[in-house]
């Protein structure tokens, strides 16, 4: 581990210095925010959604968001003479520098990657834009070099392909190859594991960190992931509301935090184990994780087995050409019962969830709820039958529309039914807001007038509304603060108590295993390749691939 951030032997490659920037209406939003970026070493900026990281982080590239101005402090990097605040450069000289000496790293792939473009002459006309190398076949070469640094193919075939041809890590190794191959100084990475599986993030994550050592590099890695800053951040600034209010060597900001925010955010961080506490209510989360680890298995098989199956899956196929992304699926679930849809992107769990829900209709095989097979879409099962199932889908945005009020949005589930009146409809909008935290008070606004974790609240009361037996939850947590994340997880785990109803839950996040679901099936290649309670699974797994994605987990 480095030494602190004010050891005066080392030579910072970048410093921010007092930075403070404001909205053009005058409002404040960094406050004073200092820190350093070290050679070959990494900084994490740590925070929740709104705490001012980004924007810190953006700055560094001498980038505003549009509505922002810099009213305070300085950006220096290192070797530029007395001259060398990055913020006061003019736009064109600043433009310079982006991609040459500081490289940036989207957390969407899509953000930097064209997709019109293979991906070998993106990486080469960042290359040509720089004025890097004196010739094609020396830039040729070079894409070629940066390909292998960051574990991927290099050969023609490979650098001809286009980014949909790619995985979701490919890509993002394309975009960290891009960042690398004019060999910065400083990069700036932003969320780049985010949406990510634990195997491929852990791959992108030694991506990062070899090639910052290597090449001596300085990273700022922008994040809310403790977990993820564990594994790869040598020093640690946390912040709150646009101000730093801890920083430090990560081990003493993650063993030994000072203030009380980052103990918050620790205590957020979902474990494997499920002692820590995440969440609030203690009647649900309490002290013991969801799947208590004593009873024995056969204890919990003689339960289900006791109950009738209250969901059935067999057989379950779905091929698009010749790519098979499901093939042959059965489980059954039991009543009041949540079971984690748990593998890597391109596993089939989401198709899988979807077929369940009657949103995929060109799938073979059976679904059967309560004994009753269900039509493969929704529009040829019952009202009754679409009314027991409801998805909760990864962006609020896909079920809130954006130009309706949250009451509007809530209540088409009720107005499709055709079952109700107006003052029934709104009463049920009202309790189901009520359900999930919210309460009368965001009836009228808008989903763009709520935060991330307000505007899932509202997708999750959508689904509520019309007291479904089934709530199927796809990746709802993936791009949550780890806070918020722990808030909607509380709130499922209270529904559930207080519903009764089952729980297919799909996610790649295996740390959630324990604090959300009393069952798990393992995905791979559209097959389940292992299930059983989650104790079982987590503690006695029987096949590699389950081995391989709890290895890859990030703990502290």
């Amino acid at each position: 581990m480095s030494t602190s951030l004010q050891d005066p032997i080392r030579t910072a490659v970048l410093s921010a210095t007092g930075l403070r920037i404001a909205t053009t209406a005058g409002k404040e939003i960094l406050h004073d925010v200092s820190f350093e970026l070290q050679p070959g070493k990494i900084l994490a900026l740590v925070g929740e959604s709104g705490s001012g990281k980004t924007t810190a982080g953006l700055a560094c590239l001498g980038h505003f968001r549009a509505g922002l101005t810099h009213t305070g402090g300085e950006i220096r990097m290192a070797g530029s003479g007395p001259s060398s605040n990055i913020l006061d450069l003019p736009e064109p000289e600043r433009r310079k520098l982006r991609g040459g000496v500081i490289s940036y790293v989207p957390q969407d792939p899509a953000l930097s990657l064209n997709p019109a473009m293979r991906i070998g002459d993106q990486i080469m006309e960042v290359l040509q834009v720089q004025g890097h190398g004196s010739s094609d076949a020396e830039r040729r070469a070079r894409v070629a070099e940066v390909l292998a640094e960051v574990g991927l193919k290099n050969d023609d075939a490979y650098q001809r392909r286009y980014p949909h041809q790619l995985s979701g890590g490919q890509q993002q190794r394309v975009g960290i190859a891009m960042a690398f191959a004019c060999r910065p100084s400083v990069i700036v990475l932003d969320e780049p594991t985010t949406g990510l599986d634990v195997t491929t993030q852990a791959l992108v994550l030694q991506t990062i960190d070899q090639l910052a050592e290597l090449h001596n590099v300085a990273g700022l890695y922008i994040t809310h992931d403790l977990a993820v800053v564990a594994k790869i951040a040598d020093e640690v600034v946390v912040m709150l509301s646009g101000e730093v209010v801890e920083q430090g060597p990560t081990e003493r900001v993650l063993y030994q935090p000072q203030h009380d925010y980052t103990r918050k955010l620790l205590d957020s961080v979902p474990d494997l184990a499920g002692k820590r506490r995440v969440g609030r209510t203690s009647v649900i989360t309490g002290e013991q994780p969801v799947v208590d680890p004593r009873p024995a298995a056969a204890e919990d098989r003689t339960r289900r087995e006791a109950s009738a199956n209250f969901l059935e899956v067999s057989g379950l196929r779905l091929a698009y050409g010749s790519n098979q992304i499901l093939d042959g699926i059965s489980f059954t679930l039991a009543p009041g019962e949540s079971m984690m849809l748990l593998g890597e992107s391109g596993s089939g769990k989401t198709t899988l969830s979807r077929c369940v829900a009657g949103l995929n209709d060109d799938y073979s095989g059976e679904v059967r709820l309560s004994g009753d097979t269900l039509s493969a879409g929704t529009r040829a099962r019952t009202a009754e039958q679409r009314q027991r199932i409801q998805y909760v889908f990864q962006s609020p945005f896909s079920s809130l529309n954006p130009r309706r009020t949250i009451c509007e949005s809530v209540e088409v589930p009720l107005q499709m039914s055709g079952k109700m009146g107006r003052k029934e409809r709104r009463r049920r909008v009202l309790e189901a807001l009520d359900q999930v935290r919210l309460g009368s008070s965001y009836l009228d606004r808008r989903p763009g007038d709520l935060s991330g974790g307000e505007r899932q609240r509202a997708a999750i009361a959508r689904a509520l509304v019309n007291a479904p037996s089934l709530l199927v939850c796809d990746e709802v947590t993936s791009a949550l603060d780890v806070s918020v994340q722990a808030s909607i997880i509380d709130l499922l785990r209270a529904l559930q108590h207080e519903t009764k109803m089952s729980m297919l839950f799909v996610t790649h996040n295996i740390a959630l295993a324990r604090h959300i679901s009393q069952r798990m099936a393992i995905l791979q290649h559209g097959q389940i390749v292992e299930s059983g309670s989650t104790d079982e699974v987590l503690e006695h797994p029987r096949h590699e691939y389950t081995r391989e994605l709890l290895a890859n987990v990030p703990t502290f």
